[in-house]
């Protein structure tokens, strides 16, 4: 029987990344007794204290255990903590040490969420892959720039610690561990009762792109503006530098420091959500969105953008337009 370890951070705790597990492991061991099995897992709530008040005092939640007391566990698994997530890596450094010593002793490590953040401030994740909530994306990425975010994967699995994409895809990581630790045949029945779409391995389709403009590069500023403003039109990377009166090796630089894409990327990038609202909100044909946000190669359209949300044109107007 495996021990499943979740965490019960300090902060503005999402609710919801401990409730989740906890209930979908419990339900997984009702599903093995049913059978005439054993029961497959030990779930307990570990936080700093036997007692933690969140979201400002409407929950209390009593912990099985603290990180003073001594147990060995198999799986730990860090819900989502919102706010400043400095502020949330301070408050939580004892966690951090634990979580650390028992990595070492052999639990696996799973983040739901933005708990990458405390994940990554183990530094457990170094040289690894990462996802977090897009939301999040630049912001992790100034505070762990030795880490590779995926910023589109759902799931990430490496060496035995486990990250997830954001909000309520964590309970895709959930079905994927139940899975490997119970078999297929139990994820899928879990996928069925909890009507969870499985397998879904990108939240590239529910990505929102603002932009990266929280740095101090006031020519890169210039030039994401001038995009965003002027994205209708054909805009090269040589006609942005003479602009900016700097070399296009020096604007390369900066532009990928300073918001974590290449020119060429963010160009892509405004093109495509032009397109993707259009879809969403028009009865324009796909000729048409494409034509409106720049783009005159059907080919290059599609392959832009599937490779952006994850989904061809159709299948996105399909999912997502308010019209249908």
């Amino acid at each position: 029987m495996k021990h499943i370890s979740v965490l019960v951070p300090k902060g503005d705790v999402v609710v919801g990344s401990i409730e989740g597990p906890y209930k979908l492991f419990t339900h997984v061991n009702e599903f093995l007794q049913r059978d005439g099995k054993q029961p497959g897992f030990k779930i307990e709530l570990v936080g700093q204290e036997r007692e933690t008040l969140l979201d400002n005092g409407i929950y209390k939640l009593n912990t099985h255990r603290t990180l003073r007391d001594s147990f060995k566990t198999d799986l730990i698994i860090i819900p989502a903590v919102h706010g400043d997530q400095r502020k949330v890596i301070r408050d939580n450094q004892d966690m951090i040490q634990w979580i650390t010593g028992h990595y070492k002793r052999g639990a696996e490590v799973a983040s739901l969420c933005v708990g990458a953040f405390i994940l990554a401030s183990t530094g457990l994740l170094e040289g690894k892959r990462c996802a977090t909530h897009w939301l999040m994306a630049n912001d992790f990425r100034r505070m762990f720039p030795e880490i590779n975010l995926v910023a589109e994967k759902v799931i990430t699995d490496e060496h035995g610690i486990y990250t997830s994409g954001g909000a309520y895809s964590f309970l895709n990581l959930i079905l994927y561990l139940v899975e490997k630790y119970v078999g297929r045949e139990m994820a899928v029945l879990c996928a069925k009762v909890f009507e969870i779409e499985v397998d879904r391995k990108s939240q590239s389709p529910f990505t929102i792109f603002s932009g990266q403009k929280d740095h101090e590069d006031v020519p890169v500023r210039k030039a994401q503006e001038f995009i965003e403003q002027n994205f209708q039109q054909k805009i090269t990377v040589d006609q942005l530098a003479s602009m900016l009166a700097l070399s296009r090796r020096n604007l390369e630089r900066r532009f990928k420091r300073a918001t974590s894409n290449t020119t060429v990327e963010y160009i892509q990038r405004v093109k495509i959500e032009a397109a993707k609202m259009s879809l969403e909100s028009s009865r324009e044909n796909i000729n048409e969105v494409m034509y409106k946000v720049g783009y005159t190669d059907s080919k290059a359209f599609r392959v832009t953008f599937k490779k952006i949300t994850g989904l061809s044109p159709v299948q996105y107007r399909s999912k997502y337009s308010r019209l249908n």
